[in-house]
């Protein structure tokens, strides 16, 4: 089945060191310009989808391609709606190209997992818990009422955070700690010596 190609058919060091490798970069970029270049992102896409070609054809370049897609999707949302940045989005989607659609899911978990507690610790240490508070409860309020409204442009509006005025998180180092998360929960599923 072509959605398991590269989990079954890819090298395991060498997708994994390629996702790490490229993450370790970028978090390490994002630290200190805020931003992920497209001269890491483009290579590493293209280099996904050729080795997802190469060592699964058809089959291997489908599951990399949707893989790209479900790992870029929330991250292309949150740039066009809540201010993330446009390189998070190209990183997980060269990340999916590598990984494929099994590994890539566990990455893409791991990273919202670890996104979220370092967006809770950043927010922590500049004293902004009180506004993400309230827009979980807002969130939350909107998503319990969703079966029993209409939704309309002003209850969507209201529900999506407004860009943040301070300095933005770099989200480069969440992207690393997750992929490595997800490597190492990967290894010890396949691995009989670990469980």
């Amino acid at each position: 089945m072509w959605a398991t190609a590269l989990h079954e058919h890819g090298h395991f060091a060498l997708r994994w060191g390629a996702v790490i490798g490229a993450a370790t970069l970028a978090a390490s970029r994002d630290v200190r310009t805020r931003r992920i270049p497209n001269a890491l992102t483009g290579p590493l896409l293209v280099s996904g989808l050729a080795y997802a070609g190469l060592v699964a054809g058809a089959a291997g370049l489908a599951d990399a391609t949707t893989a790209c897609v479900l790992l870029a999707l929330p991250y292309v949302v949150l740039f066009a709606c809540a201010g993330g940045g446009a390189g998070d989005a190209k990183l997980m989607g060269a990340i999916g190209a590598w990984l494929g659609l099994i590994d890539g899911t566990a990455a893409l978990v791991a990273v919202c997992l670890s996104g979220i507690v370092m967006a809770l610790a950043w927010a922590r240490t500049r004293g902004g818990l009180q506004p993400v508070r309230q827009r979980l409860a807002l969130v939350t309020r909107s998503l319990l009422h969703l079966p029993f409204q209409r939704l309309s442009a002003r209850t969507v509006a209201a529900a999506i955070p407004a860009r943040d005025e301070g300095v933005p998180m770099p989200y480069g180092p969440a992207i690393l700690a997750g992929c490595v998360l997800a490597c190492a929960a990967s290894l010890a599923w396949s691995n009989p010596w670990f469980v």
